[in-house]
């Protein structure tokens, strides 16, 4: 085999590679790094008051009973810890005034 049709044959692998590239980049979703993707805080219902000024643990708790506020309990049955993420409570209280 001469250094020309060696020359050949890594050309011709090389362009292979290269479209196999492209198509699997074409079919691949790159994650955007967007408003969602950043890690949520959460926030327990004392440290909701402790954050936002003049905002009680018992108003809070009537909101959440309301339905006005999403969270989640950590835990099992009444026990467990009430989280509020941070991002949607203050979203709630801007819209509110």
């Amino acid at each position: 085999m001469t250094a020309t049709e060696k020359q050949q044959i890594i050309s011709s692998v090389t362009a292979v590679l290269s479209q196999m590239l492209i198509v699997e980049a074409e079919h691949t979703e790159v994650p955007q790094q967007t408003e969602k993707s950043r890690p949520v805080e959460m926030l327990s219902i004392k440290e909701c008051a402790e954050t936002i000024p003049g905002l009680t643990e018992h108003t809070l708790r009537n909101m959440i009973n309301d339905g006005k506020i999403p969270y989640i309990r950590t835990g099992k049955g009444k026990k467990g810890k009430i989280l509020v993420s941070k991002a949607v409570l203050i979203d709630f209280l801007n819209k509110s005034t």
